[in-house]
């Protein structure tokens, strides 16, 4: 027979009103680190321009600016990373679940035996 005393957990955890400071404080971290930020930004000059690796902007429409031309030099750092993981990237959305299932197994298991 299990005793009553076994069953209550003394809240812990789940108390509400600790998750309603806890939100609270939350926010108001958020709040003052996002009021310490510079107030200086001015839509529509050069702030708002993106960065391109320090080359001028081209004109709209005339020329598309490749990702891979932009971080040519992080790609050929990770170049042995990327030679074994393109291969498996086949676009394919079954693909992508079914490794995401036999990592979350795998992951289980891991977790069981531990």
């Amino acid at each position: 027979m299990v005793s009553a005393t076994s069953l209550t957990s003394g809240f812990g955890i789940w108390d509400p009103i600790l998750w309603v400071l806890a939100i609270i404080i939350g926010l108001v971290i958020a709040w003052i680190l996002w009021s310490s930020g510079f107030s200086t930004y001015k839509k529509g000059t050069e702030q708002a321009r993106p960065y391109l690796s320090g080359n001028a902007e081209p004109p709209k429409g005339e020329v598309h600016i490749r990702a891979g031309n932009l971080y040519w030099g992080f790609t050929e750092g990770l170049k042995g990373y990327y030679q074994r993981i393109v291969p498996l990237h086949t676009g394919i959305m079954t693909d992508y679940l079914l490794w995401m299932f036999w990592v979350a197994g795998i992951l289980l298991i891991i977790v069981m035996v531990v």
